[in-house]
């Protein structure tokens, strides 16, 4: 049997992907035993977090486990087989073992280094464990990749290289400046009541917001996290829970709300977030004016009219003369200079210079009274016809009008200061994606956060983590291929002991009259030197099987010493049974 995952990521797969083909726990559930129940397998365990999707498993061939494995996964996520083959990963062998103990030390991790994957790894386990789909391999594979998290966290500077997502995110929503002063006084509402909601809460607490708000489904797990917020020794915190009905109440009071269900729906949509923002007063999470929507008319009751004053642009003719066949931007102009000259057609096509050029040549010009202040008016039409047909002829060998001026950086709209910052940590996403458009709200998810973190600096620790890495998939390889051979050389320790056993009973029926002293001496020298017989063939066996391509070197034993295959095997599910009946206890 060997180990493969198959799964797809952050690194493989857009957001967009990602959140299609989240699993809940049912789906998990139901995958681990169809999984097992499949041929090519008979281990499973699945790794599902934020941002990845993993089925590892033992399989007894490589390829029909893949396609195992790959239709699973799109059966039960909901995703089409081939939209998500291309999102797909696989790895084999050590490079499964690699993939998992990196995993392990957060550096597959959206944020480089965080610690949060460690728990999500154990949960994996327990879950597996409980439903019996892990064996031997699963077992030692998984308990290993914590020894390795652990040991990485523990004797590198990891920890400062990455942090739990919640930080970061709070860090998005903060631009990059210190969380603490920026949570400081603020009233903050979590929906959810999960680990990562429970995280984001307790985090938030920590550094200084004022309020807390617990909204989830279940009223009891709310209140739950509410206490434990309330009661904590290292905060002072006011902390309360509503049901998930007062949400749009408390976003209309809340200057951050951080959201984290496990919805397969929008848990907020971009209309609920803008009328929780334009019906924020000021005694709510510091509402203002400024908090209000882009072209909504407050002064009207309410009413939600859109205006066009506050947009209107300035007034130009430019491209509106009756029978220009451009519709041409404003383009400031300088003295000496048309605008309906070089800088105004730079870019554009041949066929629609010449068309230009045509009805320049036919003399409309436009009014000098229509010309807007600021502009300068057109010059000779006859000179506009020629500067218009030597660039034409210009097009013609180039393809395209060349740029002769460099074009005015266009000034953007400054928007105002967010009023509502919002951190969606959902997969699916809780918040809908067209907040971002919104003013006076801040929206960072999943995706932000995935680009954000793509532009993190890697720390110095991060390469001593991958030597670690290495040292650990090189042990654990050499442990599972020696761990192979022990059934053989059991089988055939016990076989030598049979033939003692064998030999002294002989011994007996010949020679009668020896003592129980004699027979124990004449017992002793028989074992001895079998066991200085098999000593060194055994470990030199098990060394060379601890090697790459050592695997054969169990065949070879049992060949030459004529062992039985069953007895051998039976060796292995007694080892595995022991094995498992502690471990199956929980992970360490």
């Amino acid at each position: 049997m060997s180990l493969l995952v198959v799964g797809l990521s952050h690194r493989s797969a857009p957001v967009s992907v990602l959140e299609r083909a989240t699993l809940n726990a049912d789906a998990q559930i139901k995958l681990l035993q169809d999984t097992v129940a499949a041929e090519p397998a008979a281990e499973a365990a699945v790794l599902a977090t934020c941002n990845r999707i993993e089925l590892y498993a033992d399989v007894d061939k490589f390829h029909a486990g893949v396609a195992e494995l790959s239709t699973l996964l799109a059966q039960h996520s909901g995703v089409g087989l081939e939209e998500l083959t291309p999102y797909l990963y696989v790895h084999y062998e050590d490079r499964a073992v690699h993939h998992l103990f990196s995993v392990a030390c957060g550096l597959d991790s959206m944020v480089v280094g965080e610690g949060q994957i460690l728990g999500q790894i154990k949960a994996s386990l327990a879950k597996a464990q409980d439903l019996h789909t892990t064996g031997r391999l699963l077992n030692d594979l998984f308990q290993q990749a914590l020894r390795v998290g652990k040991r990485a966290h523990s004797e590198t500077g990891i920890d400062r290289a990455g942090q739990s997502l919640v930080t970061f995110g709070l860090e998005q929503l903060a631009s990059g400046t210190a969380v603490e002063p920026w949570a400081r006084g603020k009233r903050a509402l979590v929906i959810g009541a999960g680990s990562m909601s429970s995280l984001a809460a307790a985090t938030l607490a920590r550094a200084g917001v004022a309020e807390i708000v617990v909204a989830n489904r279940t009223p009891d797990r709310a209140e739950r996290l509410a206490q434990i917020l309330a009661e904590g020794d290292d905060t002072d915190v006011l902390a309360r829970a509503v049901p998930m009905e007062s949400v749009p109440v408390e976003l209309t009071r809340a200057d951050v709300a951080v959201s984290c269900t496990g919805a397969t729906g929008l848990v907020l949509t971009a209309e609920a977030i803008a009328a929780a923002v334009s019906g924020r007063g000021p005694e709510g999470g510091g509402g203002s004016a400024a908090a209000r929507l882009p072209g909504v008319d407050h002064a009207a009751s309410g009413s939600g009219r859109t205006t066009a004053a506050s947009t209107a642009l300035p007034p130009t003719s430019l491209g509106a003369e009756e029978g220009c066949p451009l519709d041409l931007p404003a383009v400031p102009a300088t003295a000496g200079f048309s605008v309906l000259g070089e800088a105004a057609v730079a870019g554009m096509a041949a066929a629609d210079l010449e068309q230009h050029a045509a009805w320049v040549d036919n003399g409309t010009s436009r009014q000098q009274n229509s010309t807007p202040a600021g502009l300068v008016t057109t010059l000779d039409p006859a000179e506009e016809t020629d500067a218009i047909a030597a660039l034409a002829a210009t097009a013609d060998v180039i393809g395209r009008v060349p740029e002769r001026r460099k074009p005015e950086p266009v000034a953007e709209i400054p928007r105002p200061e967010p009023t509502l910052f919002l951190l969606d940590l959902a997969m699916p996403r809780d918040i809908d994606a067209a907040v971002h458009r919104l003013t006076g709200v801040r929206l960072v998810d999943i995706e932000s956060l995935a680009e954000a973190a793509a532009d993190a600096p890697m720390a110095a620790d991060v390469d001593q983590v991958r030597r670690i890495v290495a040292d650990e998939v090189t042990a654990f390889g050499a442990a599972l291929r020696a761990a192979h051979i022990t059934p053989t050389v059991v089988a055939l320790r016990t076989m030598a002991a049979d033939v003692v056993a064998g030999e002294i009973a002989r011994l007996d029926g010949r020679l009668p009259g020896l003592d129980d002293k004699q027979r124990g001496e004449i017992t002793q020298t028989v074992k001895r030197v079998v066991d200085k017989l098999l000593h060194a063939p055994t470990v030199r066996v098990k060394q060379l099987a601890a090697e790459p391509g050592g695997a054969g070197y169990a065949d070879a034993l049992r060949t030459l010493f004529d062992l039985d295959q069953e007895t051998v095997a039976s060796v292995s599910r007694a080892e595995e049974s022991t094995e498992n009946n502690g471990k199956n206890r929980g992970p360490a």
